[in-house]
């Protein structure tokens, strides 16, 4: 469900059917497919017999800092993922479980407010933790993917990018490819050892805006109640020009401060743009 107050009862955040996001990512060429639902694997049912899919999971955890953010989990089971629900609000905790049972992960959209706040000792976390970086998400920023590439690039971490769609219009949008893998375990060992290649459409107002106001229609149409949320839509675009703005902000601030506390370290005057 949402997690947007006043819409988190009645609106969901995705109305997308897995065995139709399936068959689109099939029509656009790709080999292996993986779903990141938030905090959910549901759509491990629709897909669990097709021989080219395998389950992921973006978990909501909190970290040391006390601030949130979202982490990408790879091939999954369900045991894991009833861990990783009960450790999320714990990251020794949940970092112990994803070590322990050698599991591959990665930090996401570290440059975008969608979580809340930041603070220096995540970005300390980002580099020495997390063995992988999203650095191209299909709905952040242009300058927010920049900005996570670099740092990824300073810390020798993993770059894996996705389209992060919530609607059927952009699935398939951003990708990861590994060249010469020829299996999914060739594919995981692939992104394990650095070897991913991101192909990426970056998100920004118009996209969203789509997306946002194809939710409303998919939830006027599951809950005919919701008519007089839906009739405010008008108002989409100027909130999402000025989520666009904060987000801009947010990350040439972070990168700034970024910056600013890596001064003097190696690799910094040819990683950092």
């Amino acid at each position: 469900m949402c997690t947007i107050p006043g819409l988190r009862t009645i609106c969901r955040e995705s109305y997308n059917d897995p065995l139709a996001v399936y068959e689109k990512l099939k029509r656009l060429g790709m080999d292996l497919v993986t779903i990141t639902d938030h905090d959910s694997i549901d759509a491990v049912e629709a897909l669990r017999s097709r021989p080219d899919f395998f389950l992921s999971e973006e978990v909501t955890c909190t970290l040391p800092s006390g601030n949130q953010l979202h982490v990408g989990v790879y091939d999954i089971t369900e045991r894991d993922h009833i861990e990783l629900q009960r450790r999320r609000g714990d990251f020794e905790s949940l970092l112990a479980w994803l070590t322990d049972h050698d599991l591959f992960f990665r930090a996401n959209h570290i440059f975008s407010s969608l979580t809340g706040s930041r603070s220096v000792e995540d970005f300390a976390l980002f580099e020495s933790v997390f063995p992988a970086l999203e650095t191209h998400n299909g709905h952040m920023l242009a300058r927010a993917n920049a900005n996570a590439a670099a740092l990824a690039d300073r810390a020798a971490r993993a770059e894996i990018g996705g389209s992060d769609a919530h609607a059927m219009a952009s699935v398939g949008s951003a990708w990861t490819t590994v060249p010469g893998a020829r299996s999914a375990q060739e594919y995981l060992r692939g992104l394990r050892a650095g070897q991913g290649r991101v192909r990426v459409e970056n998100g920004g107002c118009y996209k969203l805006t789509r997306d946002v106001l194809a939710i409303g229609r998919e939830m006027l149409r599951e809950n005919p109640a919701t008519l007089p949320i839906v009739a405010l839509g008008w108002m989409v675009p100027f909130i999402i020009a000025g989520n666009c703005a904060v987000e801009c902000c947010f990350a040439r601030w972070w990168m700034t401060r970024y910056r600013q506390d890596r001064v003097g370290t190696p690799e910094m005057a040819c990683s950092i743009t």
